[in-house]
């Protein structure tokens, strides 16, 4: 599969941080949720139009975060986020949160989601989805900043 990242865009907020002005680490699962739904916004596709038409949803099945640097109030951060894999029920991301001012990486995940159906039971991801996202991967501008 050819993938590409796209970057979103973040302020640190006073609510996102800790009584020492850091963000609390949760914070950057919620940075990278909002990023992995806008790419696959800027794929044509809105997560509740999924779930209305098709009766699926995507959970999270597995996080893994590293840590390795904080972010502050205020401060600016790129949200990388590259669809790296997607078959059958599951999709994967490898998403990078970088500090805009000078580029240190600050965090890194890895995120694998579940497509479930409504009552909670594992479903395929429907093939609508998967052509408009591999249409979206592999179209001729590269997306990355």
């Amino acid at each position: 599969m050819t993938s590409f990242s796209e970057s979103w865009p973040i302020r640190v907020y006073y609510e996102d941080t800790d009584h020492g002005g850091v963000v609390y680490y949760a914070n950057y699962l919620k940075y990278m949720e909002r990023a992995r739904s806008e790419f696959l916004r800027s794929a044509g596709l809105e997560l509740d139009l999924i779930e209305a038409e098709f009766g699926v949803m995507f959970a999270v099945r597995q996080a893994n975060v590293s840590y390795h640097a904080p972010a502050r109030f205020n401060e600016l951060l790129n949200v990388e986020s590259a669809l790296i894999e997607m078959r059958g029920a599951r999709i994967a991301f490898k998403q990078h949160i970088y500090r805009q001012s000078d580029g240190l990486l600050l965090t890194e995940g890895d995120i694998q989601l579940a497509c479930i159906s409504r009552d909670g039971s594992v479903s395929r991801i429907p093939k609508i989805v998967i052509e408009r996202l591999k249409s979206h991967l592999n179209r001729p501008e590269e997306i990355s900043s």
